[in-house]
């Protein structure tokens, strides 16, 4: 399974998200410092969750950090999030 699809899975299982767009933004950063050259490292995520609701900026990315902790410790080397409730 690809990095991107594993990711789609555990947050979808986590957060049931109203919507969930995964962006894979690596080609954008081959050859920079700190990019491993897999074409899996630097993705952008935009989600909208009820789960989310009552909790502020930094309470909502550490749940999408704690939910892709492995990701983040192998092949994601950086993770934009865009996280909200609905109706936000």
């Amino acid at each position: 399974m690809s990095v991107e699809a594993e990711m789609r899975r555990k947050l979808e299982e986590a957060f049931q998200p109203q919507l969930l767009e995964i962006e894979n933004d690596s080609h954008r950063h081959a050859g920079h410092a700190g990019s491993p050259g897999t074409g899996d490292s630097h993705f952008n995520v935009a989600m909208i969750s009820a789960s989310f609701e009552g909790q502020n900026r930094v309470a909502r990315q550490r749940a999408v950090y704690a939910c892709l902790a492995d990701e983040l410790k192998g092949p994601v080397h950086a993770l934009a999030l865009k996280l909200k409730a609905p109706g936000e």
